[in-house]
């Protein structure tokens, strides 16, 4: 069973300044939890509804209702876990690092973390203002590649200051992606969901490139930032070939 200092403790883990004090986060269902254990993440508590699950003392076998009440998820799945938030490894200026300006919602942070995955991007960059890569709904998201990026939250401008790479990012007037040769190191800048990048990060950027609109009406304003992160790293990625 869940007792109610596990309960307490796991609610509080909603918040981040709770994950940041007991440096601690959840992930629930089977294949998060299997992936992050696979990449060597500590596991503190796994609650789960099926026994043949329970080998380790930290293990422990609970009702569907007691993991309903723990689960940050509308339907429960059959487990959930408590991991500890892993040592970051130093960022390494080299490579293709997605930067992000202000990202805000989990479910597009989560995506963007598994298309770095995808696409061998090992490094992504946060400004401090993006929505916590240990928020419960981002963990859902990534999908267990949250294990395998990994991710910096920096003051974006000071870090774009000294970097030696070339910065690029994406705009509605920049150079037609499609017709760009790309360098293997780089940076690409994403921004927020609503107002884009904002002016003073606009203002490192050597590079702006744009996802052209095709068709007669042309009448769609903008595309979601998970989207459109999925294109620039195709592309990216097919230019350079690696």
């Amino acid at each position: 069973m869940v007792s109610n200092s596990q309960t307490k403790l796991i609610s509080s883990l909603g918040q981040k300044k709770y994950r940041d004090k007991f440096q601690l986060f959840v992930a629930e269902g089977p294949k998060v939890i299997s992936e992050l254990r696979e990449e060597g993440l500590k596991l503190k508590w796994l609650f789960t509804t099926e026994p043949s699950q329970i080998t380790l003392e930290n293990h422990f076998l609970v009702s569907e209702a007691q993991l309903k009440k723990i689960s940050f998820l509308k339907t429960a799945n059959s487990a959930t876990a408590i991991f500890e938030i892993p040592t970051l490894s130093p960022y390494l200026d080299s490579g293709l690092v997605i930067a992000l300006d202000a990202v805000r919602d989990p479910g597009n942070l989560g995506t963007i973390i598994r298309l770095c995955d995808w696409f061998g991007v090992s490094q992504l960059i946060c400004s401090e203002d993006t929505v916590d890569c240990y928020n419960p709904k981002v963990v859902q998201a990534s999908m267990g590649s949250l294990a395998r990026v990994r991710i910096h939250y920096l003051p974006l401008l000071e870090f774009l200051e000294k970097t030696n790479l070339p910065i690029y990012g994406g705009f509605m007037d920049g150079r037609n992606i499609y017709s760009e040769t790309f360098p293997t190191d780089a940076i690409m800048i994403l921004g927020n969901e609503a107002n884009g990048i904002s002016e003073l990060i606009s203002k490192k950027i050597t590079h702006k490139i744009s996802i052209p609109r095709f068709g007669k009406i042309q009448k769609t304003e903008s595309l979601n930032v998970a989207t459109a992160t999925a294109i620039i790293l195709s592309e990216f990625r097919r230019s350079t070939g690696k």
